[in-house]
């Protein structure tokens, strides 16, 4: 109990300390010495605080929320009744719209969401005591948007984390049709909301006060709440996916959820990874509606969503694995099968040599071919399109008829030595014939270096995929270069890890006009740079790379779509937020994200734990954010 009362009396101001003559004061009631008296104080505290008009009351729920947020597993608040008194503050704000416009109510029914996050965020029994409290329908309240945005994040947050638990779920599925509705229409629409209501205001302050006030706790100016801003209207949609992932893991409201085409293809379009690092975003949904039926039924007949899937499948996303598991599952499904074979054929051609993904079992490739391979000797004949049937016939030949041969022929050293040769050899016409302009001549050169290469190792016609992907983006054959640059990644050890081929393909990508794309394998690309000059003090990101990443960027930025619809309505009321700041802005989203490219991503298979850093509190929190942000600007302007 003694370190509740030390992070509770951080929040207190030096002249309320032992001074306060409110006999129901929260912080005094923390500073009784004895345990019993301050249990049966604070539980007090909790019936009554509902029932009064205090100003402290928003002090005492932030420290509150502080000590939730950093011990949200200790019992002793969610014992004493907070559950009930949090869930009685949001009802008063929902229902009493005087009492919330006086004095700060307007931050109560904010912080009692998220404190019943927090709480419920670990522990099902905690989230059992916050379901018999009544905690649901005051955040449903919330979730259909009585008060604002801001509420609707931690009400979903919330209710993501009931929804989690096989024994709270019931609670929460009393409502499953207007929750799954209502989830979806937050993950379609947040990234908009937030921009109209927030980001695009340019004058401060038309902003809501309280908005800019919980975005930054008070610190820092108009960047750096338009930086929070993204970052929540990222969590309001991931969290709202979470829910939904709660509902489709039991195979519940999939007819809702699949029922909208639309839908399905927003899900391709919501991020994970970059702007969330543990959030598989949108197509973590996808890849548990393919676990059933209904799900793959409906995601076969999205010819949007299975190309999505496919560039997904060959891209350095860290979700790259749930394209490929998504479609190996409507390859081995005999209904959906057919419907998709003729567009994932062509793009899975190229990871049939791919061994492992960081977590994923190995032989990930052997996989890919069992699934495209699955019935190939009875549908020989069966494809009209010929580039389908050519397709499988490669992999036919590549990985079985190939394997045959090298197997019979049992090569002795010597043989495998005098094939390297004869590989060298070609492989130096074509370097040659590449140098005298001759780009079609070295390409044909490096498929016949490729036709008589033997297998293993590998590395040799890595490079060899490599060399023919620059040939072709010579050629302006965008289609055969990002194929042959991922034949090479996916040769390469670990896979995705050959720098010359990433930023072959990003070129590549960067030709089809596939920006997310381009922008993962730059990212990549970059990385690889930095890691290989260890030994330098200062690392250079090559320029082209620098400018590549700063292209994308501002059309992949989280508010692009919205700000585009914005821009190209016909009447324009929403003044933006750039003007005399976008150059601040666009320094600080580049610097984080070179910041992300030299950061290991933390990768997982499951749903993601929603959680929320707290922001610092600290007297010097304004000097040390200035001095970084002048330390930010600085390295981006060396760059």
């Amino acid at each position: 109990m003694d370190s509740l009362t030390t992070k509770v009396e951080k929040n207190i101001p030096t002249n309320n300390k032992r001074t306060c003559a409110n006999p129901c004061c929260f912080f005094c009631t923390m500073e009784e010495p004895n345990s019993s008296l301050r249990r049966a104080g604070v539980a007090s505290f909790f019936k009554e605080m509902p029932l009064q008009d205090d100003q402290q009351h928003v002090l005492a729920l932030s420290g509150l929320w502080n000590i939730a947020m950093t011990q949200p597993d200790d019992p002793l608040f969610p014992a004493l009744g907070i559950f009930n008194c949090m869930s009685s503050l949001i009802s008063k704000g929902v229902n009493n719209r005087d009492w919330l416009l006086r004095d700060q109510n307007i931050y109560i029914p904010y912080y009692a969401a998220h404190v019943i996050g927090s709480y419920t965020m670990n522990k099902v029994e905690f989230a059992e005591k916050a379901v018999k409290s009544g905690v649901i329908p005051p955040l449903m309240e919330l979730l259909r948007g009585k008060i604002s945005w801001v509420e609707q994040r931690v009400a979903v947050r919330a209710l993501g984390h009931l929804a989690s638990y096989d024994r709270t779920f019931d609670a929460v599925a009393v409502y499953e049709e207007e929750v799954v509705k209502l989830a979806m229409q937050l993950a379609s629409t947040c990234l908009d909301v937030v921009y109209v209501n927030f980001v695009a205001v340019k004058d401060r302050k038309k902003r809501l006060k309280y908005h800019s006030d919980l975005l930054t706790r008070g610190v820092g100016g108009l960047e750096f709440e338009n930086q929070k801003a993204e970052e929540w209207a990222c969590q309001l949609q991931c969290w709202s996916l979470y829910l939904l992932n709660c509902f489709a893991c039991k195979e519940r409201s999939l007819d809702l959820i699949c029922n909208k085409q639309e839908f399905l293809m927003d899900l391709c379009n919501m991020w994970g990874g970059l702007v969330n690092h543990n959030s598989p975003a949108g197509v973590g949904l996808i890849r548990i509606l393919c676990y059933s039926k209904t799900g793959r039924k409906n995601i076969a007949e999205c010819k949007q969503v299975i190309e999505n899937l496919c560039n997904l499948s060959r891209s350095s996303d860290d979700w790259q694995y749930m394209g490929i598991d998504c479609l190996l599952f409507l390859l081995k499904d005999p209904d959906t099968r057919y419907k998709v074979i003729e567009t994932a054929a062509l793009f899975l051609i190229d990871l049939v040599e791919l061994n492992s993904l960081l977590d994923r079992p190995k032989n990930l490739g052997e996989a890919i071919t069992r699934a495209l391979l699955l019935d190939y000797k009875l549908t020989e004949q069966k494809f009209k399109n010929k580039k389908v049937q050519k397709a499988l016939e490669e992999i036919w030949e590549l990985k079985v008829e190939r394997r045959k041969r090298e197997k019979m022929m049992m090569m002795s050293e010597e043989k495998v030595e005098e094939m390297r040769v004869l590989v060298g050899l070609i492989k130096q016409e074509a370097k040659h014939l590449f140098w005298l302009g001759e780009i079609e001549e070295a390409a044909m050169k490096y498929t016949e270096a490729l036709g008589a290469c033997p297998s293993r190792p590998k590395n040799e016609r890595m490079v060899l995929y490599s060399n023919r992907a620059q040939c072709h983006l010579l050629l302006r054959e965008p289609d055969a270069a990002i194929s042959d640059a991922t034949r090479a990644l996916c040769l390469s050890n670990p896979p995705n890890s050959h720098c010359k081929s990433l930023w072959r393909r990003s070129q590549a990508y960067d030709m089809k006009g596939l920006g997310r794309e381009s922008l993962m394998d730059c990212i990549m690309f970059i990385n690889g740079c930095i890691r290989s000059e260890t030994t330098s003090k200062r690392v250079k990101i090559p320029y082209y790379a620098a400018r590549m990443i700063s292209k994308h960027m501002n059309a992949l930025w989280v508010f692009g779509g919205a700000r585009s619809k914005i821009l190209s309505s016909p009447v324009n009321n929403v003044q933006e937020s750039y003007g005399e700041n976008k150059s601040g802005i666009e320094e600080q989203r580049y610097c984080d994200m070179i910041r992300t490219m030299m950061e290991k991503k933390n990768l997982i298979s499951g749903l993601s734990t929603i959680i929320e850093e707290n922001v610092t509190l600290k007297g010097e929190s304004r000097r040390e954010l200035e001095k970084a942000r002048r330390k930010k600007a600085v390295v981006a302007r060396s760059m």
